[in-house]
């Protein structure tokens, strides 16, 4: 096959960079050099293995082999500059030494290590007084994740994680210490370098593709991000105004590097991903009560697989074939490919990245693709004055097919007969060929439905710190979130369903600008160590939408709205705004005592115009009592320290304009349907059937908050557990209905009230240390129990929330039982259905936890994570449908059965058999509901880094190569579906927990390559 001008100029362009990079680090520098030897370890003593080790002023870098050990040529003026994850940077002069011995300061047993918290302000974790965990970006890629969001699961207790399909650049859902808001927003606000940003769930057009969309989360590259801090309690968040009583993720990206000439770094991946697939009986064909249906004749058309068994059915006098629907599926394969370069000058550093992410899903039809550019610059202006602007760009194009019930694949796919060749696709007429009526074929979906989206987003960020004083830093930040997206839904005209085709157009102007102003000062008097903090936050956002729908499609392959018949088009727009003034003051006591005060007054255009503004704030304080052990106490016990907190904090959790009651598009009803304006070229609005509430406020969540820190042995391990219990108070709940005789059907109140209590607790330890070989464990769990105590007056359920339950249950019809549980049988053997609809199953699990475990050993690293869930229940609508269609692999045991349970007649065990298709094919709401209790091992990562003497006579300073692995052992013992974390239809509140035809979850394998030069 002939290769395309484009392929052969990128086939040859890494050769040709190589090259180029060989030739510039060919030279060596003529100036007064001489050659040092030296070891690098840690406190205590134990080599630190791939520590880098950088000439300050010079070129020469290196890192330590298995032994601690490096070797350098360098200029006896400058200095070395040596840095290893998880310690902190050393400084070294070179002078006329020629052999050094440096030990390095751990950055998690200093108690000084510094953490990122609200608003991007640095404090002293032993100082902190919430709960908040940071977790380093090399962990993150460790994953592998594609979704930033996904990088998190099971790492932090109190955070849960939900996938909603195995789709490329399907959204997930993060929700930090359970919901808190009825019908508001519940996941956690994202921040990125202190700039609040965007991850809403967007893809989706109205009457498009039905499935999940992607989170906007998931245009940031894993690989810019330095750290992620998670602020779960109200303490933590305060500052961060109404966003932030949802709990924050910080993300802080990278900084520019300490050389003075650029170092490059650049990473590969590949990716090879095997669906998970759901099981499936495949021993009876296609038909109904056992008699053969072919799916091609008029009469022998059926969606049905209760036909007969398969090993014994013959066509035109030979065995029937069996075909597998499965094989409608790929093997994914995703690429990703990172390269980067910082260095820095006596007044600034820089930092700049491009990384290209192609990922080819596993169901055709869908693939992601991501060009993530991120530039950072850091520059000092005279004495006082410090300044950071960035900036990222990225671009993001997915395509894929709509999933759940829908007119897509993978309805008919999960439920397609064995008995069924899908080929041909198209009759000889070019028609549509299929088994049953109703529905479209899968792979007449792949050349005929098509769904895309195409984004662009930029991220600027500008920070000037300006610090006339020691003690005084004032600090001006402005960010904004830009991007634009385009969707467009194409289908083509389908006799099959009755669907005349459609083309659907969407575009999407989002737009938010945050700026900050603070003022923080920090002054020691005596033993007391205070610092204040004020600023003046303005949260501007403003969105738009434009949608133009062509339907009656009637040219061929022309996929342009203008060959619609009928041509319509939509405008939408909102403009939101928050002015917030804040304050904070720490106060440290003589390095034991800790008291944080947080006041926040907060106004919000969406509210009542009277009483938009709300006060909120915190009181929290930690006492470090290993401060006053003794010294044969201390030398067990490193550091304690015990903390409270009470936080209230306001959330204006309604969409705008609620307050008043606007026009929308009218129609009219007649014989022939509905018909909306223009009519005969005649427009019309009518006022809408909500009625809008002027008298709306902020919705209030108070929380109470206790701690224990504690770390033994020398830091061989540590201990943080947390209690917390939230409630939230005048939660707005839009579309409640009132009285038609109002003129209106609903309205939005301020009524709901919602709790939240729950433990977390984190354990990490080093088990074993030694020069050659470590090993270290980190455990989490979390149990969270929530019940929504008050929904509104006279209103005792709204959807999937019900008065006295957890929030999100699941609601429907339900079969009757016996005093002792078991299910009641009435006289035809069948189980008796309640004429009460019931509560039938909880979304919300009982507790969750993770086990990560790292092992070095020299030049070799190996790290696995086990994620688990106990409980939580899933509404399997893939089982249920296959009980009805013949598909579910429990249908391949038919005949007759007995039904366990009590007879209703005599009150003994039921001996009624039954036919097994009239069982299934009658089974109830009730029976789509299965515990979603999982154990995942959800990471495997092995990995080497080339020695240092391997390398030393090439370009590169260092060399890793590894393998990983994701989803390689999943046990769900009460799920029949393949994967139980899915939630089918987006991250919405009220679609969690169904699992409905969407994409298969993968299992994965990745081989990675880096280096740096």
């Amino acid at each position: 096959m002939a290769l395309s001008a484009k392929s052969a100029v990128s086939g040859c362009f890494v050769p040709l960079c190589v090259v180029c990079f060989l030739a510039l680090f060919s030279f060596s520098a003529s100036a007064q050099k001489k050659a040092i030897t030296g070891t690098v370890a840690d406190s205590s003593g134990t080599p630190v293995i791939g520590a880098t080790v950088r000439e300050k002023g010079g070129k020469a870098v290196t890192t330590c082999g298995a032994d601690g050990t490096f070797k350098l040529t360098v200029d006896e003026k400058n200095s070395l500059v040596i840095s290893s994850i998880g310690f902190l940077n050393t400084e070294v002069p070179v002078g006329s030494k020629t052999t050094f011995a440096i030990t390095l300061t751990s950055n998690t047993s200093a108690l000084n290590a510094v953490v990122v918290t609200a608003l991007g302000v640095k404090r002293e974790k032993r100082n902190l007084t919430f709960s908040s965990q940071q977790l380093n970006g090399e962990e993150l890629l460790k994953t592998k994740e594609p979704n930033l969001v996904n990088t998190l699961a099971g790492k932090v207790p109190g955070i849960q994680i939900t996938s909603s399909s195995g789709n490329a650049g399907a959204s997930s859902r993060i929700v930090i210490r359970g919901n808190s808001s009825p019908t508001g927003e519940n996941q956690a606000l994202f921040v990125i370098d202190g700039v609040p940003v965007d991850n809403s769930e967007t893809g989706n057009i109205g009457g498009g593709a039905a499935g999940s969309g992607v989170n906007r989360i998931a245009d940031i590259d894993p690989a810019i991000i330095e750290n992620v801090n998670i602020l779960k309690g109200a303490a933590a968040t305060a500052l961060y105004g109404s966003s932030g009583a949802r709990g924050v993720v910080l993300i802080t990206t990278k900084n520019g590097g300490v050389d003075k000439k650029p170092v490059f770094n650049f990473s590969s991946d590949a990716s090879f991903e095997h669906p998970l697939l759901p099981e499936r009986q495949n021993i009876y064909g296609q038909g109904t009560t056992g008699i053969f249906y072919n799916g091609e004749d008029a009469d022998r058309k059926t969606s049905l697989s209760w036909g007969p068994r398969m090993d014994t059915l013959k066509v035109n006098g030979q065995p029937a074939p069996t075909y597998d629907p499965y094989d409608f599926f790929r093997t994914g394969i995703t690429t990703n490919n990172t390269i980067s370069a910082s260095g820095s000058n006596n007044n600034s550093n820089y930092f700049l990245s491009y990384s290209y992410f192609n990922q080819k899903g596993v169901m055709p039809g869908n693939d992601f693709k991501r060009h993530s550019f991120f530039a950072k610059y850091n520059s000092k202006i005279g004495k006082y004055v410090n300044t950071t602007f960035q900036m990222g760009y990225n671009n993001s194009k997915q395509d894929r097919l709509p999933e759940g019930a829908s007119n897509g694949p993978l309805f008919v796919l999960l439920l397609q007969p064995v008995s069924w060749n899908p080929y041909p696709v198209l009759m000889p007429d070019g028609t549509q060929r299929g088994y049953r009526y109703s529905r479209n074929m899968p792979l007449w979906t792949l050349d005929n439905i098509s769904n895309d989206s195409k984004v662009n987003r930029f991220l600027p960020v500008f920070t000037a710190n300006i610090t006339p004083t020691s003690w005084l830093t004032i600090t001006e930040r402005l960010g904004a979130d830009i991007y634009t997206e385009s969707d467009k839904y194409i289908e083509h005209p389908s006799p099959q369903i009755g669907l005349t085709g459609q083309i659907r157009n969407q575009n999407i102007n989002f737009r938010q600008f945050n700026n900050d102003l603070i003022i923080n000062a920090t002054k020691t008097f005596g033993k007391f160590n205070v610092n204040l903090l004020l600023g003046n936050n303005i949260y501007t956002t403003y969105i738009q939408y434009m949608n133009i729908n062509g339907t009656g499609l009637n040219i061929n392959d022309f996929n342009n709205l203008s060959s619609g018949s009928t041509i319509t088009g939509t405008e939408s727009y909102t403009q939101t705004r928050k002015v917030g003034f804040y304050s904070q003051a720490n106060i440290e006591y003589n390095r034991f005592l800790n008291l944080s005060l947080t006041g926040r007054y907060d106004g919000s255009s969406v509210l009542n115009p009277d009483k938009n503004f709300y006060p909120y704030g915190s009181a929290a304080a930690s006492f470090i009592f290993s401060e006053f052990l003794g010294q044969k106490a201390s030398n067990i016990i490193n550091f304690g320290k015990v903390r409270l907190s009470y936080a209230t904090v306001g959330n204006d959790g309604v969409g705008a304009y609620a307050l008043s009651t606007p026009y929308v598009q009218a129609g009219r009803n007649t014989n022939a349907g509905f018909f909306q304006f223009p009519f005969q070229g005649q427009q019309g609005f009518l006022l809408t059937t909500a009625l809008g509430n002027p008298t709306l406020i902020n919705e209030r969540l108070n929380e109470y908050e206790a701690g224990l820190e504690m770390r033994f042995l020398n830091d061989r391990i540590n201990f943080e557990g947390s209690y917390f219990s939230r409630r939230s108070k005048n939660g707005l709940i839009p579309g409640s209905q009132i009285t038609n005789a109002t003129g209106y059907s609903n309205t939005t109140f301020n009524s709901a009230e919602i709790s939240n209590k729950g433990i977390e607790l984190l354990l990490g330890a080093t088990p074993v240390k030694t020069k050659d070989f470590s090993w270290n464990i980190t455990l989490n769990f979390s149990k969270i129990k929530n019940e929504v105590l008050t929904l509104g007056p006279d209103i005792d359920q709204l959807g999937r929330l019900i008065k006295g339950q957890p929030y999100n249950v699941f609601f429907g019809n339900r079969y009757k039982r016996a005093s002792n549980g078991e299910l009641l049988i009435d006289a035809g053997g069948l189980p008796v259905v309640d004429p009460q609809q019931g509560i039938v199953g909880d979304i919300n699990p009982d507790w969750l936890a993770g086990m990560d475990n790292s092992f070095r050993y020299k030049q070799f690293s190996l790290s696995f994570f086990f994620d688990m869930k106990k409980g939580g229940d899933v509404q399997n609508d893939v089982e249920s449908a296959g009980f009805y269609y013949g598909t579910a692999k429990v249908t391949a045991t038919r005949g007759s059965m007995v039904v366990k349970g009590i007879s209703e007649v005599d009150g003994k065990p039921n001996t009624v058999a039954v036919d097994a298709q009239t069982y299934y094919q009658t089974r109830q709401y009730e029976s789509t509901i299965q515990d979603g209790t999982y154990i995942k091992l959800r990471n495997v990562s092995l990995s080497y880094l080339l020695p240092a003497s391997f390398l030393a006579k090439t370009p590169f300073k260092s060399a890793s190569l590894a393998v990983s692995g994701r989803n390689l052992w999943i046990y769900s013992p009460h799920f029949t579906g393949a994967d139980p974390e899915v939630s089918s239809y987006g991250t919405g509140n009220s679609s969690q927990g169904i699992y409905a035809f969407s994409t298969p979850t993968a299992r994965s394998i990745n081989f990675s390559l880096k280096f740096s030069f």
